[in-house]
């Protein structure tokens, strides 16, 4: 059972409390803060439901619909359709993660008392979070703007007892009866919570902060499998000393330089080809502009991480509540910082695995991979070794590139051409998340192809980092020998990528890698 809890309150949520939340299942509480702020902006809301004049959000109908003023008995009706209408989301059901990250992202806005949210309300999503019920979201359904309104009603329509969710099993139930198996009561929604519950950016910013902390983990396998590449192939360190770097300042670029001096430290391989007996004036680019490449991603993740905070400190929603208890329209929920964000990290995650795979393809080839077999197979002709791994990847890098194709510079108008321009944000996410997914498994099957050649160069021995690697897959995945059934020992490397095994590996012997 989990022991952390997330506390919401008036201020911007930590992207740890959002990781916490979303695969840790920590708990969720508002504090007193947060609910003394959503109680003060109830009150400004339901001042207005009383007036005679016509809120927005509060007694109108929304969007293309606004001009229509809803009489006091049919508000609650109005609520109820605004919610159901909207959760239209087709396709594949979203993964629990960034459900759970998109409602918590949700739970903070609500939490700034800029919203009119009842208590009771954001106290039930917060008690669902805890409970470990998530609400059913599928693929396809946002456009980005006003934020993510399908995917939000989803879990807006389970909050009030309809809809499927998944409960803390992960049984599929109808909403109502997973909510009464928690001993939690459904909502009946009033005035404004509707738009509360459903007008925002929270699952692109979600899924934009999961793929930050995937991205910082992989960027240092990059440079690891960029280094035992760089020492199979009996290439040389010396493009990565770090008065080289200095003589253009950009800190990724050094950050993944040190990286790889440390990483190389120490190996009897690259001790091999040291002073003047070699001829290797300098290594293809794959192999020397290493840093450059994986520095880059690394200053754009870092961009990235600058968009994130602002977003995690804002409070979307439309129309807002304001401190002087005005109730104003606005903008704010257009998703185009967060989709350009998105949509930008896709393109270094696209060159990191472009770089990998002709790394890899260099290793195999034995016009270029300085004396190792054909392929790194055991009997050339016989054995094909690695070669079709190679296919995979590629397979993999062209349809990262694919991926890398920014989503947020489309536009497709909606509801009767008021919402006439919107950020498909959501659908920069979705295709980041798989790019994500790409990257590691071209990244696997570098390591998986560059620790068989280090094996390969036997009598002589890597650094220790590599190596430490190297014996890490050698618990799950056999040295070099006939062909074998290569699938199962590419998904184990890529389970090692992805739980961070091949970066703890390398850490164990050199310290924490930048």
């Amino acid at each position: 059972m989990t022991t952390v809890t997330v506390k919401v309150g008036v201020g911007p949520l930590a992207p740890s409390d959002v990781l916490h939340v979303a695969r840790d299942n920590a708990l969720v509480v508002l504090t007193p803060d947060a609910s003394a702020a959503i109680a003060k902006s109830r009150d400004a809301v339901e001042q207005l439901a009383q007036a005679p004049v016509p809120a927005y959000g509060v007694s109108t109908g929304f969007g293309a619909l606004a001009t229509r003023h809803v009489a006091p008995e049919l508000r609650v009706a109005l609520q109820k359709s605004l919610v159901r209408s909207h959760a239209a989301g087709t396709g594949p059901e979203v993964e629990r993660e960034v459900v759970r990250a998109m409602m918590l992202l949700r739970l903070s806005t609500l939490a700034t008392g800029h919203t009119g949210i009842r208590p009771q309300t954001a106290e039930l999503m917060a008690a669902m979070l805890s409970a470990g019920i998530t609400p059913v979201v599928r693929e396809y359904g946002s456009l980005g703007c006003s934020g993510d309104l399908a995917p939000l009603a989803h879990c807006a329509l389970a909050l009030m007892g309809e809809g499927e969710v998944r409960d803390a099993s992960g049984t599929l139930r109808p909403a109502a009866d997973a909510l009464a198996a928690a001993g939690l009561q459904p909502v009946q929604l009033s005035e404004k919570e509707g738009l509360a519950l459903i007008n925002g950016t929270d699952g692109m910013l979600g899924m934009l902060i999961l793929a930050q902390h995937d991205l910082a983990m992989l960027l240092k396998t990059a440079d690891i499998a960029a280094a035992m590449s760089v020492e199979a192939l009996l290439g040389t360190d010396r493009v990565f000393a770090d008065d080289l770097q200095a003589l253009r300042p950009h800190p990724g670029q050094r950050t993944s330089a040190s990286n790889l001096r440390r990483l190389l430290a120490d190996s009897a391989i690259m001790e091999s080809h040291r002073g003047p007996d070699c001829t290797v004036v300098q290594d293809a680019y794959s192999l020397r502009c290493s840093p450059q490449v994986h520095g880059a991603a690394h200053d754009t993740l870092e961009h990235t991480r600058m968009v994130a905070a602002r977003e995690l400190a804002a409070a979307v929603d439309n129309p807002v509540v304001l401190h002087d208890g005005r109730v104003e329209s606005n903008g704010n929920f257009h998703g185009a910082p967060i989709g350009y964000a998105l949509d930008f990290l896709a393109i270094p995650v696209a060159d990191v695995a472009s770089m990998s795979e002709r790394r890899t393809d260099r290793l195999l080839d034995p016009s270029r991979n300085k004396g190792l077999p054909p392929f790194l197979a055991d009997d050339p002709g016989v054995d094909s070794g690695h070669m079709i791994a190679q296919y995979t990847q590629a397979s993999i890098v062209s349809e990262l590139k694919r991926l890398a194709t920014p989503a947020s510079v489309d536009s497709i108008p909606s509801s009767a051409m008021q919402e006439d321009h919107v950020s498909m944000g959501w659908s920069s996410a979705r295709k980041l998340r798989r790019a994500v997914d790409g990257l590691k498994n071209v990244l696997a099957i570098e390591i998986l192809t560059a620790a068989r050649a280090l094996d390969l160069r036997a009598p002589l021995t890597p650094a220790p980092a590599t190596a430490a690697v190297v014996k890490a897959l050698r618990d799950h995945v056999a040295g070099p020998g006939p062909d074998r059934f290569l699938a199962p020992e590419i998904e184990a490397a890529a389970t090692m990528v992805g739980t961070g095994a091949m970066v703890a590996a390398a850490e164990s012997a050199i310290g924490a890698l930048h």
